[in-house]
Order: structure tokens, then C-alpha cells, then sequence
């Protein structure tokens, strides 16, 4: 009542609450704020009566050394105010902390709380007692991740308390979390998650496929996360509990404003070993997926497509435009400065601009470093293949598609896009590719070859043309012991990549595809496995361009004028593309026009990057077209036999 308010003003909340922030600006509001709330209360300040509102950076432990200035006094004693509250027991923390890939906190003290086990907070950097394992782990160093570390370590520190914090969702469920998802549950015994996604980066929708959008104007998708951890807890006594929220930032806002936890209707989750997902997915399924066999135990080198950081200067759809470029680049009478505007280059962390161009001016036969590249689904481009121009050229295995080769190219990661596409991350080359070659990038290339570098050299030039089968041998045993039939290396990955397209599989498996590599079914049956095989090698020569199918196209090319495009505009009941006013494509089908590879709509993408310019080659975007005409109908052949196949398994491998 208000005969005891200002007693409880004083002596609970203005000693017991503490708030932190790094910036000047929020920092003053946040005082005004905080004093007009007070006001409104009826309570006036006096004495030594003070909100702890402290300007410093959480995710720092050094305090500012004491100078005489009275500025850097201030902030001095600010500083060692808020070190002696990151010091002490705290039981509730709530925040919306800074979503950022590329952190600005990086310091010893932060990698020691994310890398080691901290008063018995389990490391994010492993899982289930091993290392995690990950090429790239860099997405453990986002900001929020580290301010969820802080919070995770306080409360695990105190023995008790809440952590209540809205952030990007991407920790639920990427295959790059499961260390940091395992040690929350380590810590807290009562784990709420109200997934609001929003995620326009992965075009997220409604399960109508409605418009689903974010309670922020931000791009990710974010969650809301209430993390409970009680004194002398068993672990029986641990649940994860979840629910989704789709549709209009309105709506959300409206049913966020009238729910609270008991109103919530929650799913209790099961998170299993190894991955300790916080989203839904049928367990039962998945035990039978598991015991497929993942495509990189199946091609066990393997990498993720190569990163350039510059692909406008370095990758190029006109060979002669790119040896123009490179050749300017490389002539040293042209000074740095305007190299640097002609071709806006900047200098990054492990790539000088000018340090590149004498590499290149010394190097005669520069020309020869020019190759193709699987950019973006049949879209071969043209690139300087050279650590001199690229800062992750993955020479160690990208290497082997210099020579003859086939790779499959996989996600690790997929998204379910709208109603009508699922996962489709999944195409092949006989070239280097790109790390983006799909929507979101991440792009993993599995070779069918390795070729040994006798002389033990990297450069992929003195590379022997001695080559290795990259499939696992004890997996190729169990086949030909199974068949009792000589398998080549070529039906096992043509095998895979027929499997990859069957839409039932797809489809039963979509959950799992979404966070993992995927698994392959392999049956005993010798003539289901040849059938599926080669369905997989007419789909290998539709995308690779050279199968006689592409012979009889199924769209024309029609009008009058220049070829340039200006737009993509489909009319579904003339069936036409047109590019501008007068061109167009006549006879396409709205399934081949919506058509996706890799979360891209294929048409409509390789088109979109060559907006207002002309069209180099009509008839390929013709063939792109029949490409994916044959490639549905190549789907349906495959689902007629796909059920049959898990009928008939290989129990283990």
C-alpha cells in the first residue's frame, strides 16, 4: 500500500536493481527516464537516493585506472561501481542485448568465459564432453551470445535466478549452438521459449504462408528466452518448454501484451543428445533418420565454397572484362590510390590491397590463375582463382576441382520458404564453387575425387593427377558385399544426389534437414539402388548442362528489339517472361517459373543479376528452363520408388 511504498522504493529497489549501458545518449535518457517513473510514483529523491544506472560495457571487467580529470574521474568511478556489481550475486537479469556477428567485444576475458567451463557453466566451444568441432564457429562470438555467457554465468554462480532476454533466434536450432543449448540446460531446470520469428533472411512466413513479420525493424528473427534455474533442483525435475509466434508485428504486440508465462500455450520439448534442439520436431522420426548416413561420412573431405570478399572484382560473367580489370590492377604506374577508387578495394584484416598488386606484377603467367566457378545455380562465372585476390580460396580441397571432378553441393542449414518450396539446398558442379551458391550462403562441397599432391605441395598447379576416391571405403565394402556387383564411385554419388531430390524425402525429413548435414537411406535392393542412381545422373547432366534432353526445349524466346533486361514480369495465363517491353520467354509453366535451388528462385535470380544488361545468352536461360522442366519431372520417377527404398534398408554402416 502507499504507507509502505517509499520504504520499499528505498530500501528494496534502489539498492537491489542495477542497470547497465554503454552508450552516453541512452545512458542520460535512462536517468531521465528512470527519475520522471519515480515522480509518477510519488517518491521524491533525497540524500544520498540514486537509480544505479552505470555507463560501462558489460562484457568488460577491466575498470577505467582513476585519473584526476573530472570527466575521466566520473567515469572512473562509474567504472569500479559497475565492476563491484558484475562481482557480486545477482538473481534476475533481463536485456535486449546487441545482435552482431562481428563483435565489438572481443577481449581475453570474454573468450575465457565462452571457451572454458566457468564455475561449473559448461564451455559453448563443446559438446557432450568433446570438442564441437565446427569449421567456423564464428557465430559463437555474436554479441548476444556473450551477453547470454554473462547472464548464464551470474546465475550459475548464485546457485539461483532468472535470465529473461529477447534475442536473435538463431541459437535454438543452428547445428553451430548445440554446445552453448546443452550447458543452458546444465544450468537451468526450467527453460521457456517464445520463438517470434520474423526472419526475412530466411523468408520466413506463416504456417498459411501468410506474411509473417518481425516485432523489430531488423532482419533476423528473434525469441524470447526465460531461463529459471531453483536451488537443489534434480534433474528429473528439468523441462523445455516452447511456443511460436507468427503473423503481423500487430498481432504479436497484441497477444505479447495480454499473455504472460501461465497463459502461454507451451510445448514441452525433449532435446535430444547431440543437437538439444529448442524447437519442436517429431523424435520419434528422427531416431530413424539418425541412422542414415550423414553426406559427410559419406564424402569425408570435404569444405565449405570459397570467400572471396570482393566478388565484383574478382568474378565476372565476361572473361575479357575480367583480364581488363586484373591487368590494370597488376600495372604498378598506376598508384594505389586510384586502384583503390576505380574498383572500390579496401584493405581488411588479412588482405592488403597494395601488397596484392606486386604479387600479381611479378607474376607473368597470371592468366592461367583465371577459372570458372559455379557461382549460383547455372550460373558458371569466371574467376581469378588466387590467394592474392581471395582471403578464403579453401585451396585444400576446392584444389581437386581443377581437374576432373564432380562435387555435390549441400547446405548445412535449411528453410522452409512459404508453402510451396522446401528444402532444396542441394545442386552439383565440376568446378570450383562459391560459398554462396545459396541463399544465406554456407555452401559445403563434397568432391567425388581427391588427387594427391605427390610433392607435398598446396598450390593446386603441381598437383599429381594421381586421384583418390573420397568415399567412405568401409561404406563401399558393405555395398558391393550387399549387391554382391562391382559399384563404382560415380552410382554411389549419383545415388545421393537422386535421393537429395525426391520430394517424400524432403518432406518426411524437413525438420532435420533444417539443422544438419543430411542423411542418406541406402537400400539392399541392387536394382531400386541402380534406378535411383540413375535418375541421379540425369539430373547430374541436366545441371551440368550437357544432356541431350536440352535438346528439345520447352520454352521460346519471342519479340523484337534490344535483349536487355529490364524487368522479370511472368504472366501466369499467357505464360511468358518478359524481360522488357517487346522480349520474353512464351510457353513457361508456372512450376518451372517458381521453380528453387538453394533457396533461390532459379529463373528469376540468374535474370535478376543481370538486371539492365543485355542478355549475353538467351538460349541459355531456354535451357535453364527445359533444365528444370526435366528436373520435375525426374522428381516425380524418383518418388514412385523412394518409399520402397526405406522398405528395404542397410540397417548400419
Amino acid at each position: 500500500g502507499e504507507g509502505g511504498k517509499d520504504n520499499f522504493i528505498r530500501r528494496q529497489i534502489l539498492p537491489n536493481f542495477f542497470a547497465f549501458e554503454l552508450m552516453m545518449a541512452p545512458y542520460a535518457i535512462g536517468h531521465m527516464k528512470v527519475a520522471y517513473l519515480l515522480e509518477s510514483l510519488g517518491f521524491q529523491m533525497k540524500g544520498d537516493d540514486a537509480f544505479k544506472l552505470y555507463l560501462t560495457n558489460t562484457l568488460e571487467m577491466d575498470e577505467i585506472e582513476k585519473q584526476p580529470l573530472p570527466f575521466v574521474a566520473s567515469l572512473s568511478e562509474e567504472s569500479h561501481k559497475a565492476g563491484e556489481v558484475k562481482r557480486e550475486p545477482v538473481l534476475v537479469i533481463l536485456g535486449n542485448p546487441p545482435y552482431s556477428g562481428a563483435s565489438a567485444n572481443v577481449n581475453d576475458w570474454t573468450e575465457e568465459l565462452l571457451k572454458t567451463d566457468i564455475d561449473g557453466a559448461q564451455s559453448y566451444y563443446k559438446v557432450d564432453g568433446n570438442p564441437l568441432g565446427e569449421q567456423n564457429p564464428k557465430m559463437l562470438q555474436d554479441d548476444y551470445v556473450k551477453f547470454l555467457r554473462f547472464a548464464q554465468w551470474k546465475i550459475q554462480k548464485a546457485g539461483k535466478g532468472i535470465v529473461a532476454m529477447i534475442t536473435n533466434h538463431g541459437w535454438l536450432e543452428n547445428p553451430t549452438f548445440r554446445g552453448m543449448r546443452q550447458s543452458m540446460m546444465k544450468t537451468f531446470d526450467k527453460i521457456y521459449v517464445l520463438d517470434l520469428h520474423g526472419n526475412s533472411m530466411k523468408k520466413e512466413t506463416t504456417p498459411e504462408g501468410s506474411k509473417d513479420e518481425n516485432v523489430f525493424d531488423i532482419r533476423v528473427g528473434v525469441a524470447i528466452s526465460l531461463l529459471v534455474k531453483t536451488p537443489n533442483s534434480e534433474k528429473a525435475d528439468r523441462t523445455v518448454q516452447h511456443s511460436d509466434l507468427y503473423g503481423s508485428r500487430e498481432n504479436k504486440y497484441e497477444i505479447l501484451n495480454v499473455n504472460d508465462l501461465t497463459s502461454t500455450n507451451w510445448k514441452q520439448l525433449q532435446p535430444g543428445s547431440g543437437f538439444y534442439l529448442l524447437s519442436p520436431r517429431d523424435e520419434t522420426k528422427y531416431s530413424e533418420y539418425k541412422s542414415f548416413v550423414q553426406v559427410t561420412d559419406i564424402f569425408p573431405v570435404y569444405s565449405t565454397g570459397i570467400k572471396t570478399h570482393r566478388d565484383a572484382f574478382v568474378i565476372d560473367t565476361d572473361k575479357n572484362a575480367l583480364e581488363r580489370r586484373i591487368s590494370q590492377f597488376r600495372d604498378l604506374s598506376l598508384s594505389d590510390e586510384i586502384i583503390r577508387k576505380a574498383f572500390n578495394l579496401k584493405d581488411t584484416r588479412d588482405w592488403s590491397m597494395s601488397k596484392a598488386r606486386k604479387q600479381l606484377e611479378n607474376n607473368q603467367n597470371w592468366k592461367n590463375l583465371i577459372s570458372r566457378i559455379a557461382y549460383r545455380p547455372f550460373d558458371n562465372q569466371y574467376i581469378v582463382y588466387t590467394s592474392d585476390l581471395i582471403e578464403f580460396p579453401r585451396y585444400t580441397v576446392l584444389k581437386n576441382m581443377e581437374l576432373p571432378n564432380l562435387a555435390i553441393l549441400v547446405g548445412r542449414q535449411g528453410q522452409v520458404v512459404g508453402v510451396n518450396h522446401g528444402w532444396n539446398l542441394v545442386f552439383i558442379t565440376n568446378k570450383i564453387s562459391d560459398v554462396n551458391m545459396f541463399y544465406r550462403g554456407g555452401t559445403t562441397v563434397l568432391p567425388l575425387y581427391t588427387y594427391r599432391d605427390e610433392d607435398n605441395k598446396d598450390l593446386f598447379h603441381s598437383i599429381s593427377e594421381k586421384k583418390t576416391i573420397n568415399i567412405n571405403q568401409k561404406l563401399m565394402k558393405i555395398l558391393q558385399d550387399t549387391f554382391i556387383e562391382i559399384i563404382e564411385p560415380e552410382d554411389i554419388l549419383y545415388y545421393v544426389y537422386g535421393i537429395l531430390y525426391s520430394k517424400i524425402y524432403r518432406n518426411l525429413y524437413k525438420d532435420f534437414l533444417n539443422t544438419d548435414f543430411p542423411r542418406i537411406p541406402f537400400t539392399t535392393d541392387y536394382t531400386l539402388f541402380k534406378t535411383i542412381a540413375e535418375l541421379g545422373e540425369r539430373l547430374k547432366d541436366l545441371h551440368l548442362m550437357t544432356s541431350d534432353e536440352l535438346n528439345e526445349p520447352v520454352v521460346r524466346y519471342q519479340g523484337q528489339g534490344e535483349d536487355i533486361v529490364k524487368f522479370r514480369r511472368y504472366n501466369e495465363d499467357e505464360k511468358r517472361l518478359y524481360i522488357n517491353e517487346n522480349k520474353y520467354f512464351e510457353n513457361l509453366e508456372p512450376e518451372v517459373w517458381e521453380y528453387q535451388i538453394g533457396g533461390y528462385q532459379v529463373l528469376d535470380k540468374y535474370l535478376k543479376d543481370r538486371s539492365k544488361q543485355k542478355l549475353e545468352s538467351p538460349r541459355h536461360v531456354i535451357r535453364i528452363a527445359t533444365a528444370l522442366a526435366k528436373t520435375i519431372e525426374i522428381q516425380t520417377e524418383i518418388d514412385d520408388v523412394y518409399l520402397s527404398i526405406e522398405k528395404m534398408p542397410i540397417i548400419e554402416i
